[in-house]
């Protein structure tokens, strides 16, 4: 499959696929001796939450709609899919964290964004805590994946990086701005990684 539907059937893919990886405690794409930062703590009660009413759904459901069986299996299986998706969507952004490697910054929401950035490329990094409306259009140049409508961490670049939207549309930004639980561990260890050891580290970004 080619196309927006072929990416939206990959994402969807990955998002299940989450679940198992979820399962038996694995990360994707951290090695050894990388960094790994999650991201999910503002979120994670609310999906919780939802999850927690779509099975009480589906459980009501299933006891009231026996004498209808073509309506009860129907009912049955969107209740299924919706509580898969909504604990499928929670798990891929556990299991997908912001990495950092030697060499990259990888900026990461779910299973949906995937930004790989050289530390080359970065002129500086800070803490920085924004609250965004839900909705709110983006600043020219700029990417914000906000996760309970916050971000806490900026990095700005010395020349434009493509985002790729889920179903294929491109931007060219040159400040990114994404949230992570341990924003100052993160920009620490960022800082750390761009400058190397040095018995006299100059002032980070």
């Amino acid at each position: 499959m080619t196309g927006a539907v072929g990416r939206l059937v990959r994402h969807v893919a990955r998002v299940l696929g989450s679940l198992g990886m979820w399962a038996v405690r694995r990360r994707h794409g951290v090695r050894s001796g990388d960094r790994a930062f999650g991201y999910t703590a503002p979120e994670t009660a609310t999906t919780y939450g939802i999850a927690f009413v779509c099975a009480v759904e589906t459980a009501g459901m299933y006891l009231l709609l026996p004498s209808w069986p073509i309506v009860h299996a129907v009912v049955l299986v969107l209740d299924l899919a919706t509580l898969v998706l909504v604990l499928g969507l929670h798990t891929a952004s556990v299991t997908r964290p912001h990495v950092i490697t030697p060499d990259t910054l990888r900026v990461r929401r779910g299973a949906h964004v995937d930004l790989v950035l050289p530390l080359a490329r970065i002129v500086s990094v800070r803490r920085e805590l924004r609250f965004t409306a839900p909705g709110a259009a983006q600043e020219d140049g700029v990417l914000e994946l906000a996760v309970g409508a916050q971000t806490s961490v900026t990095v700005e670049l010395d020349e434009s990086a493509t985002y790729v939207r889920l179903l294929g549309g491109r931007r060219q930004v040159r400040t990114v701005r994404f949230h992570a639980d341990d924003a100052p561990g993160l920009v620490a260890a960022l800082t750390q990684a761009r400058t190397g050891p040095s018995p006299c580290p100059g002032r980070p970004g």
